[in-house]
């Protein structure tokens, strides 16, 4: 069985602590550590501080909400720089209206831009966005990179908010599922030959190269409203990268969570 990352979906480099090789391989996906983005939790230590001693999900999210606007200045994007004269002046694009835009339409310019930074930050390259991605000098991948940089274009460090909001979501993920490594989440599919296998174990197991970035549910009846086929993946916890429920009442979905790609063993199961 083919375990490791094929060179050609990867990047040499990222910007967390282990390489794409690993974090991208059937390996990582059995054996899970955690994944570190470079200088987040250093950068921010007194947000970690005080999410630690804060006893409800409802205190942290309120917390951490407060501590983004404090320091991307989200409410008054001037003391960022921000000149309301600009034509193409993006202020009010921030981590909330990407994750929004990514429940609405995973393949339009906010999903390019979250796409862009799994690319970024853990070195996987996307396989689909509106299209299959095989070439990278083809018309997809370059659709992709276009929306990628009209989605940056103007905005105030969305990547870095990316990084902030990934590293709460690793806080709070320990917080509720404290004596867990892995998740069962679920993905209803249509077409599923199209998907790109690299083994059978069995009849109903594959080993599969899932996009960089992908939409699960913890509900397997909510997936089969998706597809003929459901996918059931077990999910390390550090390849969660935010989920519906990660800030109460401000993200769209049904028990959503957005899921870092690389190479799963799944099961598939029939509706």
């Amino acid at each position: 069985m083919s375990a490791s990352l094929p060179r050609a979906v990867r990047l040499p480099i990222n910007r967390c602590n282990l390489p794409a090789e690993i974090l991208g391989s059937l390996t990582y996906q059995r054996h899970p550590t955690p994944l570190k983005l470079d200088g987040v939790e250093e950068l921010h230590r007194r947000l970690f501080e005080r999410l630690a001693v804060l006893a409800t999900q409802a205190e942290r999210a309120e917390s951490f909400m407060a501590h983004m606007d404090a320091t991307f200045s989200l409410e008054h994007p001037e003391e960022a720089g921000f000149n309301a004269a600009w034509r193409y002046g993006r202020a009010k694009a921030n981590y909330l209206k990407i994750l929004r835009g990514w429940a609405f339409d995973a393949d339009g310019r906010e999903g390019a831009v979250l796409k862009g930074w799994v690319e970024s930050r853990f070195g996987l390259l996307p396989r689909h966005h509106g299209a299959p991605i095989r070439d990278f000098s083809g018309p997809a991948y370059r659709h992709y990179l276009e929306q990628r940089s009209g989605g940056l274009y103007s905005t105030n460090s969305l990547e870095a908010q990316l990084d902030l909001v990934y590293a709460y979501c690793q806080h709070e993920l320990v917080r509720l599922w404290p004596d867990s490594t892995h998740l069962t989440l679920y993905r209803g599919v249509n077409r599923l030959d199209e998907y790109e296998a690299l083994a059978r174990s069995g009849p109903d197991r594959r080993t599969l190269l899932l996009n960089s970035l992908n939409s699960f549910t913890l509900e397997r009846e909510r997936a089969g409203e998706f597809g003929d086929t459901i996918l059931a993946v077990s999910v390390p916890l550090p390849k969660v990268c935010f989920f519906h429920r990660l800030l109460p009442g401000k993200l769209r979905g049904e028990d959503e969570f957005g899921v870092i790609g690389g190479v799963y063993e799944v099961r598939c199961l029939a509706l």
